[in-house]
């Protein structure tokens, strides 16, 4: 199928990942082929057992989705989708940086934009499950300053042809570190709720926002975001992904006309063939819309 011409808005998949189902690279496949133009997966490495950490959507301990237990690594998952696609953006909803070794992560996430010529995005957040954070080292409180330091860190090494980098929680010194990403600027997207706190880090070391699922009014935050970011002297609007649900013609040309860039549509949790039914509905309905 033909790629989507330019539209006020670009439309992407989100697949929550799982080990049963339809594979990362099928589904990108499939999406690539409907005229979607970006492919994202998210990350847990482990879910505690006990927690004390409260999911934002349920406000307690429990999980709304078992498939958070059985998240496939997203860079893997990616990897496989990179490698029979073409177009379609790379990225994840969201990646957890902070539960990871920084100098070998910005070489994985080099590596896939080398490899895949150019298409990622990296998609992070500050971290729900503040227990997970807790067993990978990482204090809880202090995530949004390590999260930072990991972002400079890594673009220290994926620009610098000697990187180097002294910080409090990430600390290296003058290193050779390639391949280098074929783009020259891999952008950052922020996953968290559209505060004050969030958008002024995005402003500070980030390049978008993604809105979270139980944001489900998120005009009146919007200009918040673009006043912050005219404010740190960025150039631009900042990018803004929005979590859809189902397409409606009115709310989608409010939210272009507000600042938002994209849309993102989950895949529900069934076979592939379901999938695959399931994305041809939502390319119909879009391409009424003419967002195709």
């Amino acid at each position: 199928m033909a790629s989507p011409a330019a539209g006020p808005l670009r439309a992407g998949i989100v697949l929550f990942t799982s080990d049963r189902g339809i594979t990362p690279a099928a589904a990108a496949v499939a999406a690539e082929e409907r005229g979607f133009r970006s492919f994202f997966v998210p990350e847990h490495t482990h879910i505690p057992v006990k927690r004390e950490a409260a999911h934002p959507g349920t406000g307690d301990a429990s999980l709304p989705d078992d498939r958070y237990t059985r998240t496939l690594d997203p860079w893997v998952a990616l990897a496989t989708a990179a490698a029979v696609t073409e177009r379609i953006e790379l990225s994840t909803a969201v990646a957890l940086p902070v539960e990871h070794d920084p100098i070998t992560l910005a070489k994985t996430i080099a590596t896939l934009d080398h490899l895949s010529g150019g298409r990622v995005t990296l998609g992070t957040g500050f971290g729900w499950n503040t227990d997970e954070l807790t067993d990978h080292g990482v204090p809880p409180q202090k995530r949004r300053t390590v999260l930072r330091e990991y972002v400079e860190a890594m673009r220290e090494l994926w620009t610098r042809e000697e990187a180097a980098y002294d910080g409090e929680y990430v600390n290296f010194g003058p290193s050779w570190a390639w391949p280098k990403p074929v783009q020259s600027h891999i952008p950052v997207l922020v996953g968290a709720a559209g505060t004050e706190k969030t958008f002024r880090w995005i402003a500070r070391t980030g390049d978008g926002w993604i809105t979270t699922p139980t944001e489900t009014d998120i005009s009146a935050r919007l200009p918040l975001l673009q006043k912050i970011w005219a404010e740190a002297g960025r150039a631009g609007r900042p990018r803004v992904v929005a979590l859809d649900f189902k397409p409606d013609g009115e709310r989608l040309a409010s939210w272009a006309a507000e600042g938002v860039t994209d849309v993102l549509y989950g895949l529900p949790d069934r076979s592939p063939g379901d999938i695959l039914a399931h994305l041809d509905r939502l390319q119909a309905k879009l391409e009424a819309l003419q967002l195709f």
